[in-house]
């Protein structure tokens, strides 16, 4: 991150786990914005629902064609029993294996198109938030945390998933299984039916109260596992930072706290499921037990028979599980929702830098590039400018240096030429074409930034310099790099220009870093071309060959420099100096000097600084 742009920008950490809160409307919009992209796959969905209904029906069978073969099996040990009895024992017990051998091929499908249909909703979904990421500004990244963005494309994302499998077909499946069975047991004894169902109440009021307790110390979760992932991203990121100032110590100590916030509710969690399983299983032994004893004195007296009781017994075996998962069931229509309301918040979020409403194309004829009373101030910065009465032209050919204290709004310039940012007043113009009335696309194609923070990709050398342009030639691929002074180089290196850099280009120097993302720039050929601070690590020689390569390459482009080092732009045709988000000199080199103001203090401070004097320490 710039530091201009740093010094004005919100704070950062904000985590996007709190942009939305789910209310009942909101909610239920959510669960039917979910539902319509799981009918964009209406055969698979059908297949899936009806092989669900197919498949509990095929298991409420089972306990009856059981309760049977028991009936069968004490009429074929009887003496009088005859082969016929043995026939309709055989013929129940093969019905009883195909039935069971069907129930698990439509189970099967059941399993294999829910998951294909959550799956191909979550590959929908992230290529939505991948897209969406990318066109996203960067004053949206500059409020939002990495980690909390990651944490919302892979849990939140998830829970919207399975929301078809763990939600709606579970609905199907508990209410063929527990209306359907619990009538066909009602009708068979009223009163053994409705002992054999007395658990099925208390088990689905603790199942869903445990569910929504877990739900809500899962949201509290999820918010300490984004700022574990948090700690993580930026340890990582910084890990030379941590083993330069030997901060092993205190980084461990750092993500040991955030684990640990996370352990502690884990288990938590723990012991919520735990507590609440045992008193589910309780209630439901409780009520076997009093089906057991009331339907054994009905056996004695000869009211109903074995296979009857048992028949009762294998039902509340089958339901038992189906009616904890109603529990999982309000679990996953709670969770899709608050997930989906955070992820569709994201996905729904305005862009702020968009092409305008019939948008055209950036023609380039001249390339004058013209600045016009341009303000500016970051959002959250409670109107306080940055920029303030920013004009000036630049013609091609022409080199427009930028200098100033940190803070000043140099970077924020050259993020207001792409349209990283929009301006607040005033307009920003090539050819006369207002930038904001043209396509983003053709306007960065046209405009080439070679930015403070030198990020490379884990890539070969040669795919890092044509990223803007995969196809290129390898002739131009290596134009780019002589311009940028890296050519010998890399043409010393065993494998030339396949050689893979590190993360970040971690196996470069900061110098080798810098030339490699102003080829990746030059690669463009872009009709304005800006520098921000983008030869810092460079050495002063190597510096001055660049500057003498790009005398050749940008004799017909507009070149902006900005820079904290005034060898780096003495030789502009036009030095702004600003301080405060305004321009308070401009001039040549010698104009400047000759003025006797802050850029000759800054001069004396740089290049005389054995000559200590205030005023050049003020300006510094």
């Amino acid at each position: 991150m710039h530091t201009d742009a740093n010094s004005s920008a919100p704070e950062r950490g904000k985590s996007f786990a709190h942009v939305a809160e789910a209310s009942w409307g909101k909610g239920l919009s959510t669960l039917l914005r979910i539902m319509r992209m799981t009918l964009r796959h209406p055969w698979q969905v059908a297949i899936t629902i009806v092989s669900t209904f197919i498949a509990a029906t095929l298991q409420l069978l089972i306990p009856r064609l059981l309760g049977r073969a028991i009936d069968q099996a004490q009429g074929v040990m009887a003496e009088s029993a005859g082969t016929a009895a043995q026939h309709a024992l055989w013929n129940t017990a093969l019905t009883l294996l195909v039935v069971s051998v069907l129930r698990g091929l439509f189970t099967m499908a059941q399993n294999y198109y829910g998951e294909a249909v959550g799956h191909q909703t979550g590959y929908e979904l992230r290529l939505a938030f991948y897209e969406k990421i990318q066109r996203l500004s960067f004053a949206f990244h500059d409020r939002v945390h990495t980690g909390d963005l990651i944490t919302l494309g892979l849990l939140d994302l998830d829970g919207v998933r399975m929301f078809f499998s763990t939600g709606v077909l579970r609905v199907v499946l508990l209410g063929v299984l527990i209306g359907v069975g619990a009538y066909l047991l009602i009708s068979t004894d009223l009163a053994l039916g409705l002992l054999s169902l007395s658990f099925v109440p208390f088990v689905a009021w603790r199942s869903s109260v445990t569910q929504l307790r877990l739900r809500s110390t899962w949201l509290t979760l999820q918010q300490r596992l984004s700022v574990l992932s948090r700690v993580m991203d930026e340890n990582l990121g910084g890990i030379r930072v941590v083993r330069a100032f030997a901060a092993q110590r205190h980084e461990l100590e750092k993500f040991d706290r955030a684990k640990r916030d996370a352990l502690d509710l884990a288990k938590e969690r723990v012991d919520i499921r735990v507590s609440n399983t045992s008193a589910m299983n309780f209630s439901f032994l409780a009520a076997m037990g009093l089906v057991l004893w009331f339907g054994g004195q009905k056996v004695m007296s000869g009211q109903i028979s074995v296979g009857t009781l048992a028949q009762f017994l294998t039902f509340m075996t089958i339901l038992q599980m189906p009616v904890r998962q109603l529990g999982l069931m309000v679990n996953s229509f709670a969770r899709a929702s608050t997930c989906g309301t955070r992820l569709f918040e994201l996905l729904d979020t305005e862009l702020d830098i968009k092409d305008a409403p019939g948008a055209r194309e950036l023609v380039v004829t001249e390339g004058v590039l013209r600045f016009e009373n341009v303000g500016f101030h970051y959002a959250g910065s409670g109107g306080r400018p940055t920029l303030s009465g920013i004009s000036f032209e630049a013609r091609p050919g022409q080199t427009i240096g930028i200098v100033g204290a940190p803070g000043s709004g140099k970077s924020t310039i050259a993020h207001l030429i792409p349209r990283f940012y929009d301006v607040s007043s005033g307009t920003i113009d090539i050819d006369g074409q207002d930038i904001r009335e043209v396509t983003l696309q053709s306007l960065r194609k046209a405009v080439g930034v070679v930015q403070q923070d030198a990020f490379l990709f884990t890539t070969s050398i040669e795919n890092n310099i044509a990223y803007g342009n995969p196809w290129a030639r390898e002739t131009r691929i290596g134009q780019a790099a002589e311009y940028a002074q890296l050519h010998n180089y890399i043409i010393g290196l065993p494998a030339g220009y396949i050689t893979i850099v590190g993360e970040r280009g971690a196996s470069l120097s900061g110098g080798q870093r810098q030339r490699l993302t102003i080829a990746r720039t030059l690669m463009l050929r872009p009709s304005v071309l800006v520098f921000d601070d983008s030869t810092a690590a460079i050495d002063a020689g190597t510096e001055q060959r660049i500057r003498a390569a790009m005398k050749r390459f940008a004799k017909d482009r507009v070149t902006l420099i900005i820079s904290h080092r005034l060898s780096s732009l003495m030789h502009a045709d036009q030095i702004l100096f600003m301080e405060g988000g305004r321009i308070v000199e401009r001039g040549t080199h010698e104009e400047l000097l000759a003025l006797g103001g802050r850029y000759r203090a800054l001069y004396d401070l740089q290049l005389r600084p054995d000559d200590d004097r205030p005023a050049a320490l003020g300006a510094a």
